[in-house]
């Protein structure tokens, strides 16, 4: 079977390996989709924490299963999407149904190999059938629900202010699913592509251009007050830190980003506004179900998200160009 391994950062050969043989309680899967995720770029570039060289990346993605023990709820031929994060069960965080913060998990093309391949074997835990939606959909559920998780952890109320700092594609998906719960959605980022796209495509309240009077104008929107939710996916030190600027007092401050890096910020300007700060990390089947439905339901702009598509035949030699600003990727889809 082809698959394509990220031997060091920058540095991507297609090779071939054997199909894997499943064990007992897995089920093994023919890749079909696979979403390329800012952790896929980030494993490539050489700025992603939780990794060892060498990697097939690829975490996002469905397909259809090709076998499995007997009996089970799930059957030969159908379409299925993968919850990529493999936790334990028995952890501190498991036992308190977060196995999305497993303190033993193992993220399929993080910390073990995924789905940059034609086939994956897979503990049946973690794979679901896709009901009623299609394998690209199925392919873009996990991205989705990563802004779903921090979405639901804000606990973000109808007609309040949310901010969403970032929009890449987790940081569009916050903005899909406070603008779902009701809330008046402002997105903010240095490039004013993914802000028309958000303009365009997202049902938010109003997109700022970071730059000089970028704090005034944010002020302008809630009347002085700020943000009662604000959600970082910058990827970016400097800007998670300048975030706490924009939190109301009694306001919520959501990291889904991770960085290597230590964040500060102002102890007396948080304490005034009683604030409170939150981390985000990855997602609960919760959370996938949720984002089931709504795809289900028509209420995500799916194939505008869509933007990029490109064979796993092509990916060793054309993935860097997925990095190029110009070529506007929001997000871009693997066929197998």
């Amino acid at each position: 079977m082809l698959t394509v391994i990220c031997n060091e950062p920058g540095s991507l050969t297609a090779i071939e390996r054997e199909i894997p043989s499943r064990k007992p309680g897995e089920i093994l899967i023919r890749v079909k989709r696979v979403g390329v995720c800012g952790t896929d770029l980030h494993i490539f570039t050489g700025n992603q924490p939780y990794l060892e060289y060498p990697r097939v990346m690829g975490h996002e993605f469905s397909g259809i299963v090709e076998d499995i023990d007997h009996p089970s709820d799930l059957a030969v031929g159908d379409v299925v999407y993968v919850m990529p994060y493999l936790s334990c069960g028995n952890c501190i965080a498991c036992r308190q149904g977060k196995t999305n913060c497993c303190t033993r998990i193992q993220v399929l093309g993080v910390h073990c190999d995924g789905a940059f391949t034609q086939y994956l074997s897979v503990p049946e835990e973690f794979v679901h059938k896709a009901v009623g939606i299609s394998l690209d959909q199925a392919a873009m559920i996990e991205f989705l629900s990563i802004g779903a998780h921090a979405v639901r952890r804000s606990n973000v109320q109808p007609d309040t202010h949310a901010l969403v700092v970032g929009t890449g594609p987790i940081g569009m998906a916050a903005a899909i699913f406070a603008s779902l719960r009701g809330a008046k959605v402002t997105v903010l980022d240095t490039r004013k592509d993914r802000l028309s796209f958000c303009k365009q495509h997202l049902n938010i309240h109003a997109a700022v251009h970071i730059g000089e009077g970028d704090k005034q104008a944010l002020a302008e929107l809630t009347g002085g007050d700020f943000f009662n939710v604000v959600f970082d996916a910058t990827g970016n030190a400097r800007a998670m830190e300048r975030g706490f600027e924009f939190i109301a007092h009694g306001g919520t401050y959501v990291m889904i980003s991770v960085v290597r890096d230590s964040i500060t910020f102002s102890d007396p300007e948080f304490h005034k506004r009683e604030a409170t700060l939150m981390g985000s990390r990855n997602a609960t089947h919760e959370d996938f179900q949720h984002v089931e439905r709504c795809l289900r339901d028509g209420l995500i702009p799916d194939a505008a998200l869509n933007t990029h598509r490109l064979s796993l035949g092509d990916v060793a030699h054309s993935f860097s160009t997925l990095l190029d600003p110009s070529q506007g990727v929001v997000k871009a889809i693997i066929e197998c």
